[in-house]
């Protein structure tokens, strides 16, 4: 019996420019990969019984996962959205790198992006986030209450801005 598994809900279409490049970048990186590994792997298959062969099915399962990343990015490519301008407001919106601080007084910063260049490391939140959510259509000084899972928390924007189009 295999394992069923309900299918992910739709993430949203959009990209900012850089992200875009860099899920060009991989695939093409991917596909250079997957050159390297299908010669390994033909290297491995040559030298004799299979069954038992450790390199053999490293490689197997290596070009699977590579295979299956780049017929993700073949499919989410096209697709997708890429937002080339900031708007024209003091509000919260795609793109928005926005300052806020907590109930204790600490501050975070975040960018919201696209689900595909999500980066807890730099603070850059998916618009289809429970924050991202919350801070849509905000402008700065107001107190947003957002809940992800069981916990709730409330924030203050600080500041919003947006990087400019090169």
């Amino acid at each position: 019996m295999g394992r069923w598994r309900p299918p992910a809900p739709e993430s949203s279409p959009y990209i900012t420019p850089t992200g875009f490049a860099v899920l060009q970048a991989e695939l093409k990186d991917i596909w250079l990969r997957r050159r390297d590994v299908v010669k390994a792997l033909s290297a491995a298959a040559a030298e004799g019984d299979r069954s038992e062969n450790a390199e053999y099915i490293y490689r197997k399962k290596e070009l699977g996962g590579l295979d299956r990343r780049i017929r993700y990015l073949q499919k989410r490519l096209p697709v997708l959205n890429v937002v080339r301008e900031s708007p024209n407001c003091d509000a919260i919106y795609f793109g928005a790198i926005v300052e806020v601080c907590d109930k204790a007084g600490e501050t975070h910063t975040y960018r919201i992006v696209g689900p595909d260049e999500t980066d807890a490391r730099t603070g850059a939140i998916s618009i289809d986030s429970p924050l991202a959510k919350a801070l849509l259509a905000k402008r700065v000084s107001d107190a947003i209450t957002f809940s992800s899972g069981e916990k709730t928390a409330t924030i203050t924007v600080v500041s919003i801005q947006y990087e400019q189009p090169q």
